[in-house]
């Protein structure tokens, strides 16, 4: 039981994380504020080290991780897109960061409440995962 949920919270923070870091890459081009950008590149920066540390627990696991849903991914996709073609701020961006984050923490916590199996290791770095997208929240706030 404790393997199956360790490799479960790590498939769901490595779909989390490969979401986040695309969604970021879909808006740095939009950014005009050197401020925002540099937040978001930083986050973004943090994300992919908690995904190599993901990685080197998944290898332990000879488990591949998991891919984001098609349809989660395709619909963020939408949203941004179709949000920034009318209004391409760094309100709107924030906006959207703040959004997706808030979804991300609230998986994060479920996937905590359903794997409570999973080892430490995991659960700490999903608690980094959760973390990073609350400092994220609250560091754009200033542009919304």
């Amino acid at each position: 039981m404790i393997e199956q949920d360790t490799i479960r919270l790590l498939r769901e923070c490595d779909a989390g994380i490969k979401m986040g870091v695309a969604s970021i890459d879909d808006m740095l081009p939009y950014v005009s504020s050197q401020d925002l950008k540099r937040m978001l590149s930083s986050c973004k920066n943090e994300h992919i080290t908690l995904k190599d540390e993901i990685q080197k627990l998944l290898d332990k696991y000879h488990d591949d991780g998991k891919e984001p849903a098609a349809m989660a991914k395709g619909m963020s996709w939408l949203k941004t897109n179709v949000k920034l073609v009318l209004d391409e701020s760094d309100n709107t961006i924030a906006g959207l960061m703040t959004d997706g984050c808030n979804m991300g923490i609230k998986s994060l916590h479920k996937y905590l409440n359903e794997y409570k199996a999973a080892d430490e290791a995991s659960k700490d770095i999903a608690r980094k995962l959760a973390f990073l997208e609350e400092n994220l929240v609250t560091n754009v706030r200033k542009f919304l």
